[in-house]
Order: C-alpha cells, then structure tokens, then sequence
C-alpha cells in the first residue's frame, strides 16, 4: 500500500542549498519510492526555487498568512514533487535563504519559517487537491514548527517526525512573538513552546514529535550529553525512547566519478589513473606548484564548528611537511581573512577561494588526495561521504557521522585493507598536526594509499539502507507492518 508523506524543509537541492540538509531533503524521496513511499515536499518560494519550477498550478491560497498574502503552488523539478509556498513578502529577497549577502540574519525569519509551519500543518490536516499526508517528517527548526501547529490543531492524530541536522541551530526568539503564532494558550510552557523563557521553535519540534531522528547513530548518542546537547539533553533523554539515529546516504547519481560531468577526467576504482587529470586541474585552479606532493581540501563553511580555527594553526605544519592545501568555503570573516592571508604567505603551496562553487566542489574531491573535516562536531557529515566515493581520503575528527563512516587506518585495518581514511580526537591542535603527519607518510606508500582509496570507493553510503529505516519508522507510527 503507498504511503503519503509530506517532508518540510527550508532547503532543497537542487533548487536552494547552504549545506547538507538541502542534499537529504533532495535525495531522500527518490530513495523512499523504491518502498513505496509517494513524498511531496513542502519549501519556501525563494526566487531560485520559483524560477527553475516550471510550470504549476495553485492549490491553496491564503488572503492573509502572518498578514501577507500567500499561494501553495504545485509542480515538479525532474523527479521532485514540489509544494512551493510563493510568499513574496517572505521570500522575495536577494540574498541567501537566512539572511542577506551580507551575512546578517533578515530580523523576521521568526515569523518567515512560522508561516511554512502552519502551512504545513494546514496541508497536514486538509490535504491538497484530494492529496491528504499519511504522515509528516519536518527537517531542522526552520520547519519544526509544523509538528507544534499540528498537535495543537485538527492534524493532531497525523503522526509527526522531525530530523535534528544540527542541534547548534535552534531557532530561538523572544516570547513576544508567541501571541503572534496563533497558537493555544496551552501551548506556552515548557511541554510546548517555551524555551527558557523565551520561543524554541526546535524545542517546540521536539516536544511535539512522535518520532525525533539524527543524521547517525553516534550523534544520536552525543546529543544526550551536556556538551552535545545544546542546552536540550534533558528534552532529549526524557524523549530518548522516540530518537533514532539513521545515517545520512548520498545520491549516488550526482556523485559518481565514473559518469560526473564536472570534474576534468572520468575515473572508477578500477581505473584510478584516471584522477591525474583532475589533480592537474585543480592545481591550475588554484594556482598550486605542479608535483607530486599530496594535496589536501577543505570545502567547508569556515566556522568554530567546523575546527576552522585549529586548522588556521596547521596550516604552516602542513606546509612544513611539503603537502599543498585547496580551500573552497565562505564563513566567519576573520576565518576567511587568515586562510587569504595563508595563501599569501604560501603562494603555490596554499590555495584559497571564498565563497560556494559546487562544480568546483567536485573538481576538489576527484583531484585531491585527503580531505581535511576537523569538526568540533558533525550530526553526520556529508563531505567525507563524498570524498571516499572519490577517493579523496578523509582525515576526519573522531565524532558524530564522521566517527560512523571513516575506518581509520591503524596497522590492523591496513594490513586487512578495510582502513578508509584517518581519524583523529577531535578539538585537539596536537592531534591534528599528527593526524595531517600520518597522512602525508600514509600517502608516501603508494599500494597501501591506493589500497585505501578503493575501500573507501566500493563502501556503499547510498540511500538504499537508510530509505528503508526510514520506511520502517513510518510504518511503525502508523502500525502498518512492512510491504
């Protein structure tokens, strides 16, 4: 029997991304069709999504949504069945999905992120054009919203579930805006929408969910900690029969060294000759000395989160070890200064480019040799997935998804030719320096070096295993047994 499920979320690619939830909230409905999950997305009306739908037809109007008016477009991008919410007022802005080119958050998004919320939840207990929603999964705080406004109003015996990417991003505001969300007065309190005395959207998610999902297991567990848990380990442990950690997959369509059509020279793991061409690529790009020496990448946001500042202090330890270093990745101002200032200082040695490109994030993975995530914390980590499709080693921190994925290279996984990549203790300068040493002498010993990168290669991280816990979990809140 095919199930609805309606997926909310603030991002999706292709069609608007800032990082990996866009690439889930994208994939995962391809991945559930092969279990009989029928998924149409709920997203905002950005003008990159408005402007590559197409064709589509109104299903629902609103005179007066949060006071601006509103229309729930229907249409399709390649296989993605869409729900488009064009509220100009909302999300007709140049700029990214949060905040303007500037970096600055919009001041409204309190109420921008409401309004997909209670959309959803409206979808949730009404359907559209004769489409009614079995089941709802809402991604991250942006859509979190949606599980409070339904189990305060008539959706309230649909069953929810919601995703934690990044517990870091909470969605939280003052408690002057409670009386503007149309909310029952029971729904302030602390088993509602009141966070520390102010508005949790996330918290307010949580609470409400009959299902809470993480991006891995390991992460599911790191949460439960005070120093993972971002002020709500007690929510999660007092919640902790409901969490369920499923690792994240990858499209394995988009990512494919053997078919990409964005990287300079087609390769498989049988063939990895094939990678000198785009290693001669990304040395041109980035204005890198031609040689034989490792190339390490970073494509990341250049943030704390990200261990960008610990890197900043290895990267003249890297240097010093004769490796080369490509940086693609925009952030936290000081950050992008000092990797700028880095390649400066290191010309041919360090290359740097401010900013997203996701061609050249491709060109990165199949012409660089390791690359570098020494994440404070990563729920699961979608880079390093890519990376060993490409063989583009990974020199990872030992925490959340990167912890679930990387086999370290230690003498026993080597010798059995399972290693995949580097891990290392994660916040800890020392540590990286030895990390990023290990590497450049892994990489000195060719049939071991190649030998890692066809493990990681053949290593399946698509969408296959975690479609189907994903379709277990459903069927379970809705005491279906599985097909």
């Amino acid at each position: 029997m095919m199930m609805k499920l309606l997926s909310v979320a603030s991002e999706i690619y292709p069609l608007i991304k800032t990082g990996g939830l866009a690439d889930v909230v994208g994939a995962l409905p391809g991945a559930l069709a092969g279990h009989d999950v029928e998924t149409r997305t709920l997203v905002p009306g950005y003008p990159s999504v408005l402007s590559k739908l197409g064709k589509a037809k109104a299903v629902r109007r609103y005179d007066k949504l949060f006071g601006a008016p509103a229309t729930v477009l229907a249409g399709k991008v390649g296989d993605l069945d869409l729900l488009v919410l064009d509220a100009p007022d909302f999300f007709a802005r140049e700029g990214g999905p949060y905040g303007d080119h500037g970096g600055n958050d919009w001041g409204d998004n309190w109420r921008r992120f409401a309004a997909l919320a209670r959309v959803g939840a409206d979808i949730a207990a009404e359907g559209v054009k004769g489409w009614v929603p079995d089941i709802v999964h809402v991604h991250d705080w942006q859509a979190a919203m949606t599980a409070a406004y339904m189990r305060f109003g008539p959706a309230h015996a649909v069953p929810r579930v919601v995703t934690i990417h990044n517990l870091a991003f909470q969605g939280r505001f003052g408690p002057e805006i409670f009386a503007q969300l149309g909310l029952p007065a029971e729904a302030w309190g602390m088993d509602g929408v009141e966070y520390y005395g102010g508005t949790g959207f996330l918290k307010a998610g949580l609470v409400s969910a009959d299902a809470i999902t993480t991006v891995s297991p390991t992460y599911a567990e790191e949460i439960r900690s005070p120093v993972h848990g971002m002020g709500l380990d007690g929510l999660i442990n007092g919640r902790s029969d409901k969490l369920h950690g499923i690792l994240n997959g990858v499209d394995t369509d988009i990512w494919n060294p053997a078919e990409d059509e964005l990287i300079a020279r087609r390769y498989s793991a049988r063939a990895l000759s094939g990678r000198s061409a785009n290693r001669r690529a990304l040395e041109k790009r980035f204005g890198l000395q031609r040689d034989d020496a490792p190339i390490f990448v970073i494509i990341s946001r250049l943030t704390w989160q990200k261990g960008m500042d610990l890197m900043m202090g290895a990267i003249d330890h890297l240097v010093g070890l004769g490796a080369k270093l490509a940086v693609l990745g925009s952030g936290d101002h000081a950050l992008e200064g000092g990797f700028l200032a880095a390649a400066d200082r290191h010309r041919g040695r360090v290359g740097v480019q401010i900013g997203y490109d996701e061609p050249l994030s491709h060109l990165l993975q199949a012409g660089g040799d390791a690359i570098l995530i020494p994440s404070r914390f990563e729920p699961c980590g979608l880079t390093q997935l890519y990376g060993l499709r490409y063989g583009c080693v990974p020199v990872v921190a030992r925490v959340g998804g990167l912890a679930d994925t990387v086999i370290d290279a230690n003498e026993a996984a080597v010798s059995a030719g399972v290693a995949t990549g580097i891990l290392f203790a994660g916040d800890d300068p020392l540590a990286l320096h030895g990390a990023i040493a290990r590497t450049v002498r892994l990489h000195g010993e060719a049939e071991a070096w190649q030998a890692m990168q066809r493990a990681g290669m053949r290593a399946d991280f698509s969408w296959t295993h975690s479609a189907a816990r994903y379709a277990a979990l459903y069927r379970s809140l809705l005491g279906r047994e599985a097909a």
